[in-house]
């Protein structure tokens, strides 16, 4: 199969329904019959934002996997549901859970960054015999989006009234920064993950083989490094210069993870 040296857009999308009948949007590239990759994106992000347009898809391609991509619930051309209930961590384990089912495919190979990645975590111990290995990228220490002061949140979305709380305003400038973003959809996925959720249990890691990758300037470079001292079959790598934002575009994570993957 030719691979083009560029792939900058996505085909359109093939919806599945979720069990709370949510429409989520998936993209296939390569070889039904190759090693499929299922990438998940981080917050306020999509498919096409971190994965095509970053160079991911076309690499994996080159490399000899299949990719399937998906618009977690909330972003892309998903649903945007606007109630918190439907943004738990099962219901987002879920969506995964019934993509690879309806796709037929029994075992997958994870790519994950940020939201993508601390959804992974879960979803390699919730369906760990459907999860051959991981890479993690940028993986919050703790729940998702807990730093966000929800208050503040609603009140600019709803309001307008300015955030004083300087973390709350970074997530809403990046929700803001896609015009098809909805922030409300997004303020209660910040709400939702507080749902049954808890931080990441070093005690009960997953078992799989597993890339961790973060930034060398990200504030949590530290945290995510203990994650994977204490994964059994962890390993960690270091993305050179790169910040939480841009580490998705790094040579260097892509080169390293895909060498992981492919082993």
């Amino acid at each position: 199969m030719e691979i083009p040296s560029l792939v900058t857009e996505v085909p359109p999308p093939t919806f599945i329904m979720t069990a709370d009948g949510d429409r989520i949007a998936t993209y296939s590239w390569g070889d039904p019959d190759a090693p499929t990759v299922l990438c998940v994106h981080g917050f306020a992000s999509s498919c096409k934002d971190n994965w095509v347009s970053t160079g991911w898809v076309r690499d994996l391609l080159r490399a000899g996997f299949r990719v399937l991509g998906v618009d977690q619930r909330g972003h892309g051309a998903s649903d945007k549901p606007h109630d918190p209930r439907q943004y738990s961590m099962p219901a987002l384990v879920g969506d995964l859970q019934m993509v690879l089912d309806t796709y037929l495919i029994d075992t997958a190979i994870y790519a994950g960054y940020s939201l993508g990645a601390r959804v992974g975590w879960q979803f390699a111990l919730d369906a760990g015999d459907r999860v051959t290995r991981a890479v993690l990228g940028g993986i919050p220490d703790g729940r998702p989006l807990a730093r966000m002061q929800l208050d503040q949140a609603r009140g600019y979305a709803e309001e307008g009234t300015p955030v004083t709380d300087r973390v709350t305003m970074n997530y809403i400038t990046l929700a803001e920064r896609v015009e098809t973003n909805d922030l409300r959809a997004l303020i209660a996925l910040g709400e939702g993950m507080r749902l049954g959720d808890s931080d990441p249990d070093t005690a009960n890691p997953p078992q799989q083989p597993i890339l961790f990758a973060t930034g060398t300037e990200d504030a949590i470079i530290e945290r995510s490094r203990l994650l994977a001292e204490a994964t059994p079959n962890g390993t960690f790598f270091e993305i050179p210069g790169r910040h939480h934002f841009n580490a998705p575009g790094s040579r260097d994570f892509r080169r390293v993870a895909i060498e992981f993957l492919a082993a």
